[in-house]
């Protein structure tokens, strides 16, 4: 038999987590479920800017700003942007006069999680597929061959999401970039020449239709994604379970470069990490199906090249639970108006996310990406 909840949340990343802290403190009942087993099955990795207009705004929605200023890493919104050549085109010191704060998205989700009860979310609940059943009702299977209704689902599930084709038959498409993650671990003590070509916020650096993209880490580690302009099989061309081999076919495309910078590859710790970058299509809405809605990704997978997606999907997270308070009784209302704000502002951020790629990774990137930095967006 399957079990019943008012409100189903599935995927318990930062905008599902959202969601589900704003209808607590609504005194709404909702669960959340997510696929990883437990709070500690991953790292969460990766620094974050949390933006004052979307992903600081959802924090008070949630009631959670004066604990995330706890978490803020001083100096992380200093950035840096060099060439190929290691030379420095654009540097700026974090004076703490900024209104985007870098925050370890690990922390960030463990502020989210403590924020919640513990019998609120359901780990270890992989979602397979999900049926609708009527009077906008729906059921949700998962992997271990258990079912569950609900009265209102939400897709926070990310750029794969199970619940989008309940509402839309749009899929992510390869934007044509391709990343390679690393790390530099105990960087000022091991790795003291990256660590001093980073700096100590956000480094970006930019030739011909690829670069580097790095940050400090808040436990002293270099973060960084090797951006290339790639087909979309270029990585399969790439043995990722050979270091040595995957350094090597990933640093021949940078030939020429600084040996500092070839070091961001050549230097790095452990395994390298291959990434496609997808999108869903600027400007992707559905029309409004009783009982189900999207969030974040599953919504509005876009490029990370605006830093908008964790913002976005904090403030949806926000809006879609102060929707549902603010329409007691009546869910349908409650959708509708969330998804009418919704629809606009993803728009905006999709399109200038695909704008900031052909910027940083079009012709002449890094000289147009230096402009954007010294004269702003209408200079780029």
């Amino acid at each position: 038999m399957s079990t019943h909840y008012p409100i189903a949340i599935i995927g318990g990343g930062l905008g599902g987590l959202t969601a589900a802290r704003v209808l607590h403190t609504a005194g709404i009942e909702a669960t959340l479920f997510e696929l990883e087993a437990s709070a500690e099955a991953r790292t969460q990795g990766g620094m974050l800017d949390i933006h004052e207009e979307n992903g600081q705004k959802a924090l008070h929605a949630a009631g959670l700003y004066d604990d995330f200023c706890k978490i803020i890493h001083e100096g992380g919104q200093a950035m840096r942007l060099v060439g190929a050549d290691g030379t420095v085109h654009v540097s700026k010191e974090d004076d703490d006069s900024g209104d985007r704060p870098e925050v370890d998205r690990g922390d960030l989700r463990d502020l989210l999680l403590n924020s919640l009860p513990g019998d609120m979310i359901r780990w270890g609940s992989k979602v397979t597929g999900a049926r609708p059943l009527g009077d906008g009702r729906h059921e949700v299977a998962f992997a271990d061959g258990s079912t569950m209704t609900t009265d209102l689902l939400v897709g926070a599930d990310g750029a794969w999401s199970r619940i989008r084709p309940l509402v839309s038959n749009a899929r992510p498409a390869y934007t044509g970039i391709s990343f390679v993650e690393t790390d530099l671990l105990d960087a000022d003590g091991r790795h003291p020449r990256s660590a001093a070509a980073i700096g100590g916020g956000f480094f970006i650096c930019l030739g011909d239709q690829r670069g580097f993209l790095a940050h400090r880490e808040t436990d002293g580690s270099l973060h960084v994604y090797t951006a290339l302009k790639a087909d979309e099989g270029w990585l399969d061309t790439v043995d990722f379970g050979d270091t040595a081999a995957a350094k090597a076919a990933v640093l021949a495309h940078f030939e020429g470069w600084d040996e500092g910078l070839r070091g961001l590859v050549a230097d790095a710790d452990g395994p390298l990490t291959p990434r496609r970058i997808h999108a869903l299509p600027i400007g992707h809405r559905w029309d409004r199906v009783p009982g189900v809605t999207l969030l974040g990704d599953a919504a509005h997978l876009m490029s990370p090249f605006a830093g908008e997606g964790a913002n976005l999907a904090m403030l949806d997270g926000a809006e879609l639970g102060r929707a549902i308070a603010a329409h007691a009784g009546d869910v349908e209302a409650g959708l509708a108006a969330y998804e009418e704000a919704l629809f606009p502002r993803s728009e905006a951020s999709a399109a200038e996310s695909a704008s900031s790629l052909e910027t940083m990774f079009g012709e002449g990137g890094l000289e147009k990406t230096i402009e954007f930095f010294t004269t702003g967006p209408a200079g780029a």
